[in-house]
Protein backbone atom coordinates (compact mmCIF):
# COMPACT_ATOMS: atom_id res chain seq x y z
CA UNK A 1 0.00 0.00 0.00
CA UNK A 2 1.38 3.14 -0.83
CA UNK A 3 1.76 5.58 2.02
CA UNK A 4 -0.09 9.00 1.81
CA UNK A 5 2.25 12.81 1.77
CA UNK A 6 0.81 13.38 5.11
CA UNK A 7 2.65 10.14 6.54
CA UNK A 8 5.64 10.68 4.28
CA UNK A 9 6.79 13.66 5.47
CA UNK A 10 7.29 13.51 9.29
CA UNK A 11 10.76 15.89 9.09
CA UNK A 12 8.47 18.75 7.56
CA UNK A 13 5.70 18.39 9.94
CA UNK A 14 8.31 18.12 12.82
CA UNK A 15 9.94 21.22 11.46
CA UNK A 16 6.78 23.24 11.40
CA UNK A 17 5.59 22.27 14.56
CA UNK A 18 8.77 23.51 16.17
CA UNK A 19 8.53 26.78 14.33
CA UNK A 20 5.27 27.10 15.73
CA UNK A 21 5.98 26.81 18.93
CA UNK A 22 9.21 28.98 18.50
CA UNK A 23 6.99 31.48 17.55
CA UNK A 24 4.47 30.95 20.26
CA UNK A 25 7.33 31.21 22.65
CA UNK A 26 8.83 34.26 21.21
CA UNK A 27 5.22 35.77 21.34
CA UNK A 28 6.26 38.45 24.51
CA UNK A 29 8.63 40.13 22.07
CA UNK A 30 5.83 41.05 19.85
CA UNK A 31 3.25 41.90 22.40
CA UNK A 32 5.74 43.88 24.99
CA UNK A 33 6.24 46.35 21.55
CA UNK A 34 1.97 46.93 22.29
CA UNK A 35 2.07 47.59 26.02
CA UNK A 36 0.98 51.31 26.09
CA UNK A 37 -2.47 49.83 24.20
CA UNK A 38 -4.99 48.61 26.20
CA UNK A 39 -4.97 44.83 26.53
CA UNK A 40 -9.19 44.18 25.85
CA UNK A 41 -8.32 46.88 22.88
CA UNK A 42 -5.47 44.23 21.45
CA UNK A 43 -7.60 41.28 21.97
CA UNK A 44 -10.36 43.01 20.16
CA UNK A 45 -7.92 43.88 17.05
CA UNK A 46 -6.06 40.50 16.91
CA UNK A 47 -9.84 39.16 16.88
CA UNK A 48 -10.94 40.92 13.56
CA UNK A 49 -7.80 40.69 12.40
CA UNK A 50 -7.22 37.03 12.75
CA UNK A 51 -10.99 36.77 11.62
CA UNK A 52 -9.59 38.72 8.04
CA UNK A 53 -6.92 36.57 7.67
CA UNK A 54 -8.75 33.69 8.28
CA UNK A 55 -11.13 34.08 5.81
CA UNK A 56 -8.68 35.27 2.99
CA UNK A 57 -6.65 31.48 3.55
CA UNK A 58 -10.43 29.61 3.83
CA UNK A 59 -10.83 31.37 0.68
CA UNK A 60 -8.75 29.24 -1.11
CA UNK A 61 -10.40 26.04 -0.71
CA UNK A 62 -13.09 25.01 0.83
CA UNK A 63 -13.30 26.48 3.98
CA UNK A 64 -15.90 29.18 3.63
CA UNK A 65 -18.54 26.29 2.68
CA UNK A 66 -17.55 24.50 5.77
CA UNK A 67 -17.64 27.60 7.93
CA UNK A 68 -21.13 28.15 6.87
CA UNK A 69 -22.27 24.86 7.14
CA UNK A 70 -20.98 24.93 10.82
CA UNK A 71 -22.52 28.02 10.97
CA UNK A 72 -25.83 26.63 10.61
CA UNK A 73 -25.33 23.88 12.86
CA UNK A 74 -26.49 24.91 16.58
CA UNK A 75 -24.13 22.03 18.26
CA UNK A 76 -21.23 24.24 16.79
CA UNK A 77 -22.56 27.12 17.62
CA UNK A 78 -22.38 26.44 21.08
CA UNK A 79 -19.06 24.72 21.94
CA UNK A 80 -17.01 26.69 19.70
CA UNK A 81 -18.69 30.27 21.21
CA UNK A 82 -17.51 28.72 24.75
CA UNK A 83 -14.02 27.71 22.65
CA UNK A 84 -13.72 31.17 21.50
CA UNK A 85 -14.27 33.12 24.92
CA UNK A 86 -11.67 30.54 26.79
CA UNK A 87 -8.88 31.55 24.28
CA UNK A 88 -10.42 34.96 24.42
CA UNK A 89 -9.56 34.56 27.88
CA UNK A 90 -6.37 32.69 28.00
CA UNK A 91 -5.16 35.85 25.46
CA UNK A 92 -5.89 38.70 27.96
CA UNK A 93 -4.07 36.81 30.54
CA UNK A 94 -1.26 36.00 28.55
CA UNK A 95 -0.82 40.04 27.33
CA UNK A 96 -1.63 41.54 30.51
CA UNK A 97 0.39 39.00 32.78
CA UNK A 98 4.01 39.43 29.78
CA UNK A 99 3.17 43.60 29.45
CA UNK A 100 2.96 43.89 33.27
CA UNK A 101 6.18 42.35 33.94
CA UNK A 102 5.00 38.55 34.63
CA UNK A 103 6.82 36.61 31.71
CA UNK A 104 7.90 34.17 33.96
CA UNK A 105 4.79 32.72 35.37
CA UNK A 106 3.52 32.88 32.06
CA UNK A 107 5.73 30.34 30.85
CA UNK A 108 5.09 28.04 34.41
CA UNK A 109 1.34 28.28 32.76
CA UNK A 110 2.25 26.86 29.69
CA UNK A 111 4.34 24.35 31.51
CA UNK A 112 1.84 23.24 33.29
CA UNK A 113 -0.84 22.46 30.37
CA UNK A 114 0.44 19.09 29.64
CA UNK A 115 -0.63 17.91 33.57
CA UNK A 116 -3.80 20.12 33.22
CA UNK A 117 -4.49 18.29 30.26
CA UNK A 118 -3.91 14.75 31.87
CA UNK A 119 -6.34 16.06 34.79
CA UNK A 120 -8.77 17.03 32.62
CA UNK A 121 -8.53 13.57 31.07
CA UNK A 122 -9.38 12.05 34.45
CA UNK A 123 -11.87 13.98 36.11
CA UNK A 124 -13.81 15.18 33.03
CA UNK A 125 -13.51 12.52 30.60
CA UNK A 126 -13.31 9.91 33.45
CA UNK A 127 -10.19 8.15 31.99
CA UNK A 128 -7.98 5.94 33.75
CA UNK A 129 -4.52 7.61 34.55
CA UNK A 130 -1.43 5.35 35.43
CA UNK A 131 0.50 5.62 38.90
CA UNK A 132 3.00 7.82 36.74
CA UNK A 133 0.71 10.19 35.45
CA UNK A 134 -0.53 10.47 39.03
CA UNK A 135 2.68 11.21 40.25
CA UNK A 136 3.82 13.81 38.18
CA UNK A 137 0.33 15.66 38.74
CA UNK A 138 1.15 15.66 42.52
CA UNK A 139 4.80 16.89 41.37
CA UNK A 140 3.16 19.62 40.00
CA UNK A 141 0.63 20.39 42.92
CA UNK A 142 3.28 20.72 45.18
CA UNK A 143 5.43 22.96 43.13
CA UNK A 144 2.12 25.58 42.53
CA UNK A 145 1.36 24.55 46.46
CA UNK A 146 5.12 25.66 47.43
CA UNK A 147 4.59 28.58 45.44
CA UNK A 148 1.36 30.12 47.57
CA UNK A 149 3.23 29.11 50.64
CA UNK A 150 6.51 30.71 49.85
CA UNK A 151 5.65 33.65 47.78
CA UNK A 152 2.44 34.31 49.93
CA UNK A 153 0.09 34.17 46.92
CA UNK A 154 -1.12 31.68 44.03
CA UNK A 155 0.60 32.05 41.10
CA UNK A 156 -3.23 33.31 39.43
CA UNK A 157 -2.04 34.00 35.96
CA UNK A 158 -0.22 30.53 35.63
CA UNK A 159 -2.97 28.86 36.91
CA UNK A 160 -5.47 31.01 34.97
CA UNK A 161 -3.23 29.94 31.47
CA UNK A 162 -3.11 26.73 31.74
CA UNK A 163 -6.29 25.88 32.99
CA UNK A 164 -8.37 27.71 30.02
CA UNK A 165 -5.84 26.33 27.28
CA UNK A 166 -6.72 22.99 28.82
CA UNK A 167 -10.17 23.64 28.85
CA UNK A 168 -9.82 25.08 25.18
CA UNK A 169 -8.16 22.20 24.03
CA UNK A 170 -10.68 19.44 25.83
CA UNK A 171 -14.19 21.34 23.98
CA UNK A 172 -11.76 21.66 20.54
CA UNK A 173 -10.72 18.12 21.17
CA UNK A 174 -14.57 17.24 20.88
CA UNK A 175 -15.22 19.08 17.81
CA UNK A 176 -15.77 17.78 14.31
CA UNK A 177 -14.28 20.99 12.89
CA UNK A 178 -10.81 21.21 11.80
CA UNK A 179 -8.58 23.87 13.06
CA UNK A 180 -8.73 26.71 10.49
CA UNK A 181 -12.61 26.45 10.25
CA UNK A 182 -12.97 26.03 14.55
CA UNK A 183 -11.06 29.54 14.70
CA UNK A 184 -13.02 30.91 12.15
CA UNK A 185 -15.67 30.04 13.76
CA UNK A 186 -14.29 31.38 16.90
CA UNK A 187 -13.36 34.85 15.88
CA UNK A 188 -16.53 34.97 13.60
CA UNK A 189 -18.66 34.72 16.81
CA UNK A 190 -16.95 37.05 18.86
CA UNK A 191 -16.13 39.45 16.24
CA UNK A 192 -19.30 42.10 16.52
CA UNK A 193 -18.23 42.87 20.21
CA UNK A 194 -14.67 43.58 19.28
CA UNK A 195 -15.80 45.40 16.69
CA UNK A 196 -18.36 47.19 18.57
CA UNK A 197 -15.45 47.96 21.89
CA UNK A 198 -13.51 49.16 19.24
CA UNK A 199 -15.78 51.61 17.49
CA UNK A 200 -16.44 52.79 21.01
CA UNK A 201 -13.10 52.96 21.93
CA UNK A 202 -12.68 55.41 18.52
CA UNK A 203 -15.69 56.94 19.47
CA UNK A 204 -15.10 58.31 23.51
CA UNK A 205 -11.14 59.14 21.87
CA UNK A 206 -9.41 56.31 23.27
CA UNK A 207 -8.37 54.23 20.56
CA UNK A 208 -5.46 53.67 19.22
CA UNK A 209 -6.01 54.07 15.58
CA UNK A 210 -5.35 57.36 14.48
CA UNK A 211 -3.47 58.11 17.71
CA UNK A 212 -0.46 56.02 17.58
CA UNK A 213 3.19 56.49 15.32
CA UNK A 214 3.44 54.59 12.16
CA UNK A 215 5.41 51.87 13.11
CA UNK A 216 2.76 51.17 16.00
CA UNK A 217 -0.14 50.94 13.25
CA UNK A 218 1.22 48.38 11.49
CA UNK A 219 2.28 46.08 15.00
CA UNK A 220 -1.52 46.40 15.85
CA UNK A 221 -2.97 45.55 12.50
CA UNK A 222 -0.60 42.71 12.14
CA UNK A 223 -2.03 40.83 15.20
CA UNK A 224 -3.88 38.60 12.93
CA UNK A 225 -1.29 37.35 10.77
CA UNK A 226 0.97 36.75 13.96
CA UNK A 227 -1.29 34.69 15.71
CA UNK A 228 -2.78 32.68 12.36
CA UNK A 229 0.48 31.59 10.90
CA UNK A 230 1.50 29.83 13.83
CA UNK A 231 -1.80 27.96 14.34
CA UNK A 232 -1.73 27.15 10.41
CA UNK A 233 1.83 25.81 11.00
CA UNK A 234 0.92 24.03 14.03
CA UNK A 235 -2.47 22.50 11.63
CA UNK A 236 0.87 21.06 9.24
CA UNK A 237 2.54 19.49 11.63
CA UNK A 238 0.20 17.87 13.70
CA UNK A 239 -1.04 15.87 10.87
CA UNK A 240 2.64 14.59 9.91
CA UNK A 241 4.19 13.88 13.58
CA UNK A 242 3.21 11.26 15.84
CA UNK A 243 1.14 12.30 18.87
CA UNK A 244 4.20 12.04 21.28
CA UNK A 245 6.73 14.03 19.16
CA UNK A 246 4.18 16.79 18.90
CA UNK A 247 4.28 16.58 23.26
CA UNK A 248 7.69 17.02 23.25
CA UNK A 249 8.15 19.86 20.94
CA UNK A 250 5.47 21.67 22.89
CA UNK A 251 7.49 22.26 25.90
CA UNK A 252 9.77 24.54 23.09
CA UNK A 253 7.12 27.51 24.07
CA UNK A 254 7.28 27.51 27.36
CA UNK A 255 11.28 27.55 27.36
CA UNK A 256 11.79 30.38 25.27
CA UNK A 257 9.35 32.31 27.80
CA UNK A 258 11.44 31.44 29.99
CA UNK A 259 14.51 32.48 28.56
CA UNK A 260 13.12 35.61 27.82
CA UNK A 261 11.63 36.69 31.31
CA UNK A 262 14.81 35.66 32.77
CA UNK A 263 17.44 37.15 30.28
CA UNK A 264 16.33 39.37 27.74
CA UNK A 265 13.70 41.21 30.74
CA UNK A 266 15.69 40.13 34.38
CA UNK A 267 12.44 39.38 35.76
CA UNK A 268 13.39 37.94 39.38
CA UNK A 269 13.93 34.25 39.55
CA UNK A 270 13.74 33.56 43.50
CA UNK A 271 15.24 30.87 45.37
CA UNK A 272 10.79 30.07 46.26
CA UNK A 273 10.25 30.05 42.56
CA UNK A 274 13.29 27.80 41.52
CA UNK A 275 12.11 24.75 43.74
CA UNK A 276 8.26 25.49 42.76
CA UNK A 277 9.71 25.28 38.90
CA UNK A 278 11.70 22.30 39.68
CA UNK A 279 8.71 20.58 41.31
CA UNK A 280 6.52 21.50 38.44
CA UNK A 281 9.69 20.26 35.82
CA UNK A 282 10.22 16.60 37.33
CA UNK A 283 6.56 16.60 37.25
CA UNK A 284 6.99 16.81 33.54
CA UNK A 285 9.94 14.94 33.04
CA UNK A 286 8.19 12.08 34.51
CA UNK A 287 4.90 12.65 32.46
CA UNK A 288 7.16 12.85 29.57
CA UNK A 289 9.01 9.59 29.72
CA UNK A 290 5.94 7.81 30.71
CA UNK A 291 4.31 8.93 27.55
CA UNK A 292 7.30 7.45 25.40
CA UNK A 293 7.61 4.01 27.69
CA UNK A 294 3.57 3.65 26.75
CA UNK A 295 3.54 4.98 23.14
CA UNK A 296 3.74 1.55 21.71
CA UNK A 297 1.36 -0.24 23.76
CA UNK A 298 -1.36 2.67 23.04
CA UNK A 299 -0.37 2.59 19.43
CA UNK A 300 -0.69 -0.42 18.82
CA UNK A 301 -4.14 -0.29 20.99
Amino acid sequence: MVSSKADADPARGALAAAMCYLAWGLFPLYWKQLSAINPVELIAHRHLSSLVFVLCVMGLGSGWRKLWKAFRTPTSLAWHGLSGVLLTANWLVFIWGVNNGHVLEASLGYFLVPLVNVGLGRFVLLEKLRRAQWIAIASATAGVGLLILRVGKPPWIALALAVTFGAYGLLRKRSPLGPLVGLGLETLLLAPAALAFLIWREVTGLGALGHVDARTHVLLLSAGVVTAVPLLLFAYGARRIRFTTLGLLQYIAPTAQFVLGTWIYLEPFTRAQASAFAFIWIGLIIYTIDNLLNQPRLTAA
